[in-house]
């Protein structure tokens, strides 16, 4: 018999996509032990170097995400200048790795779950015990024994095997009142896709096609016209298996797909203009980047009326804002318009309560996977969003292990605990602010009182200008608080990551001339933080060559000064912009 081995954790995360690792990561921070379950070699799901699409997120120069995500993205900006795929695999894989609460199962599957049924709190009547991995590299089995669940696989994988409710399919426009055209319901999805990548080189490069590549012309790419030179040529659009069963046929989708992509190369090297004579093929992937599948039901379902009316959730905790970005089925072969795609206004609202089971009392779920309907999917389903959901349930998760409460507890007594314990992470959420304390708010400030509004954005989302909602700092300046001697709890500091001209974290191909990526020129290089009491001066946190745009440190201690001090910038000028200084 092959070995088991069990562990024990208080968060299970099965899936270690963009959503998983936020959420194995925020939960691990937060204090919680964690066990990241993926099946996969390497982390990032659709962004990792087996799929290799970049994360998309909500448009609009004011909406970029942050929190984690913003810390992957910094990293990568400073350890990746050719946005190398190989590189942003080890960037996501040491951003799990560092945190001592995690422990990563890779190229482990989930293939089974205890649960027990009941009546469990809020009315669910079922329970997960644990659930069962296989690492086929060991060839073990892991048993992990849980108090909550998040499923972050994409697939829902625990759907089936818990009894998770969920859906899979195309809503009628009546069932939910949105407006759409679909007459009736139905179970197709959005596509899949094995994606293609091209070097370009300093000379000619032949390419002799297998003999299993698809034969296509000039017809077949009528409104596509592949350009390499293009940053944003990924060939997405080699989509097919939205009319089939976007789980059971997926291997058969991907034979399909593989010779698609290698007739596509065919065609662009062989066949069309002759721009792509010296590029070579420097990626096909073979494993499918799915779009859509089972979608859990929550207490909650967001719908298209929600999105397009941009309504204001209560329970907000994460935000969208990608348009209304629907696939049909047939994908590839369609002719005509093979695609809809409706803008939005961003950034728009994503309640908690669509990030639970509404019958399973311990399971989370966050990613494309969460309680909507397809149209709403077809917006909220790419990776920025995603990572949001994800850090949005690692917090959660650790409330329910703090105070022993079910997910829908936190709904009902800890929900602007929840809320405050993202804003405190860099998670912009577009209804809410920081609270600034007491204390802070009547201190002495040297600097303009936009550090102490609860604003972390240096753009127009709370209703300023660029010019009014930062701060910008000499190098050494010291911007003091001077305060009745006190009790300092916290300190919160933002500085700016340059948001609105944020670059695509990988590259789509890769051209001679493709300029090196690089950390933003507005973050600050160097800066301390220090305490005083009575005139001694208590060094609180010192960073160089500081990579993130968010410091929230705990103090504890009693002063009368607070004094940041930007020491070293990196733009020409070394301004420094910081968006806020605070404290409680």
């Amino acid at each position: 018999m092959l070995e088991r081995k069990e562990i024990r954790c208080d968060l299970c995360v099965i899936g270690g996509g963009i959503a998983g690792i936020c959420a194995a990561v925020s939960a691990a921070r937060e204090g919680s032990t964690v066990v990241l379950m993926h099946e996969r070699p390497v982390l990032g799901g659709n962004a990792s170097s087996e799929i290799r699409m970049w994360i998309c997120g909500a448009r609009g120069k004011d909406n970029k995400e942050t929190g984690i995500l913003e810390e992957i993205f910094l990293e990568n900006a400073y350890r990746n200048p050719t946005k190398n795929f190989a590189i942003w695999d080890t960037v996501l894989y040491e951003i799990v790795k560092r945190e001592r609460n995690i422990t990563l199962l890779l190229n482990c599957t989930c293939m089974d779950a205890v649960t027990e049924e009941g009546d469990f709190a809020d009315g669910r009547t079922v329970r997960i015990k644990s659930v069962c991995g296989y690492q086929m590299t060991t060839q073990k089995f892991f048993d992990v024994t849980a108090d909550f669940f998040a499923d972050c696989s994409g697939d829902s994988i625990l759907a089936p095997l818990t009894g998770a409710s969920f859906r899979i399919g195309r809503e009628s426009k009546q069932e939910f009142g949105e407006n759409i055209r679909l007459e009736e319901s139905d179970s197709m999805t959005m596509g899949m896709s094995c994606l293609i990548q091209g070097r370009e080189t300093h000379g000619e490069v032949e390419y002799t096609p297998p003999a299993f590549a698809t034969p296509l012309t000039a017809e077949n790419f009528i409104g596509r016209d592949p350009d390499l030179y293009k940053e944003t040529e990924n060939f997405w659009y080699l989509e097919l298996g939205g009319d089939r069963d976007s789980v059971g046929d997926t291997e058969e989708i991907r034979d399909e797909l593989v010779s698609l992509a290698a007739g596509t190369w065919d065609y662009v090297k062989n066949k069309s203009d002759g721009k792509a004579a010296n590029w070579d093929l420097d990626f096909l992937g073979f494993l499918p980047g799915k779009r859509e599948s089972r979608r859990m039901m929550g207490e909650y379902i967001v719908t298209e009326r929600d999105i397009s009316a941009n309504r204001v959730f209560e329970d907000e905790v994460a935000y969208g804002g990608w348009p209304l970005d629907d696939h049909l089925p047939g994908g590839f072969f369609i002719k005509g318009a093979y695609w809809s795609s409706l803008e939005v206004d961003p950034p728009y609202s994503i309640p908690y309560r669509a990030l639970y089971s509404k019958n399973v009392e311990n399971l989370f779920f966050a990613g494309r996977n969460i309680s909507m309907t397809h149209t709403a999917m077809s917006s909220m389903r790419v990776m920025a969003t995603c990572g949001l959901l994800g850090e949005a349930v690692g917090r959660a998760a650790t409330l329910c292990v703090k105070y022993r409460l079910a997910p829908h507890g936190v709904y009902k007594e800890r929900l602007t605990e929840l809320q405050e314990s993202l804003l405190k992470g860099d998670c912009f959420l577009p209804s809410k602010k920081r609270k600034i304390g007491a204390a802070c708010l009547a201190s002495e400030l040297n600097a303009p009182d936009l550090l102490r509004n609860g604003e972390d954005r240096a753009h127009r989302i709370y209703g300023t200008t660029d010019e009014s909602a930062q701060y910008i700092a000499k190098e050494g300046e010291e911007i003091i608080y001077r305060f009745d001697k006190g009790r300092v709890n916290e300190v919160h500091i933002v500085f700016s990551s340059d948001l609105a001209n944020r670059p695509l974290a990988t590259r789509a191909n890769v051209r001679l001339d493709a300029p090196l990526h690089h950390l933003p020129t507005t973050l600050v290089k160097d800066f301390a933080v220090y305490g005083e009491l009575e005139g001694k001066r208590k060094e609180l946190l010192s960073v160089e060559n500081n990579r993130k745009r968010c410091h929230h440190i705990n103090v504890g201690e009693e002063f009368d000064s607070l004094i940041l001090v930007p020491k070293k910038g990196r733009s020409d000028d070394r301004s420094i912009p910081v968006i806020s200084f605070d404290f409680v």
